[in-house]
């Protein structure tokens, strides 16, 4: 064991909800301190920054519970049981903002909530759109916000966008965009 790691001594199950599970584990320091560790267990997500036929991007405002307030999105949401990342991907384009994408790419992987969550999110570009049949979730309240990328980054700068998916979806498109790696 390194100094930095911590090795699990108990782990008790506290909550199991629909989507979270809240463990409450005690773990034991490198200089031998035993502490508590409370963390929720999260299936992984899905984003996307959908890059909509005429070079906008395709964003949705959405009520975000916790927060008490409609946020400005990516489209993305939670890996079903059984499902690979990529499809979760496309489905929630599908089902949020009516477009499948013919081309996904894996741009990386992010921990938004390491202090008190084991959730991964993976951020995807989608291209090659091609419009379907929107089949939203009879619980999803969204609405869909297309934007230049431009925009999408200023919304980011001027703190109108602070979702991490999002923030860090706008800022990956941003060095795309400069990086001649994408023309839109």
């Amino acid at each position: 064991m390194t100094e930095l790691t911590e090795k699990k001594l108990s782990s008790t199950q506290v909550f199991r909800g629909s989507l979270l599970d809240i463990y409450v584990d005690e773990v034991e320091l490198y200089n031998g301190q035993k502490k508590v560790r409370e963390y929720t267990k999260h299936p992984g997500a899905a984003a996307v920054i959908p890059i909509l036929p005429g070079g906008k991007i395709g964003l949705i405002r959405q009520f975000r519970y916790p927060a008490n307030q409609i946020h400005i999105e990516v489209p993305a949401g939670t890996i079903e049981p059984g499902e690979v990342v990529e499809d979760t991907a496309k489905r929630e384009l599908i089902e949020e903002i009516g477009y499948f994408p013919n081309k996904l790419t894996y741009l990386t992987k992010i921990n938004p909530c390491l202090g008190y969550s084991n959730e991964v999110i993976w951020l995807y570009l989608g291209e090659d759109l091609e419009k379907v049949p929107q089949n939203k979730m009879d619980d999803e309240s969204l609405e869909f916000f297309p934007v230049s990328a431009e925009v999408a980054i200023d919304m980011v700068w001027q703190g109108k966008i602070t979702d991490v998916k999002t923030v860090i979806s706008v800022f990956w498109l941003e060095k795309l965009i400069l990086n001649d790696k994408l023309a839109i």
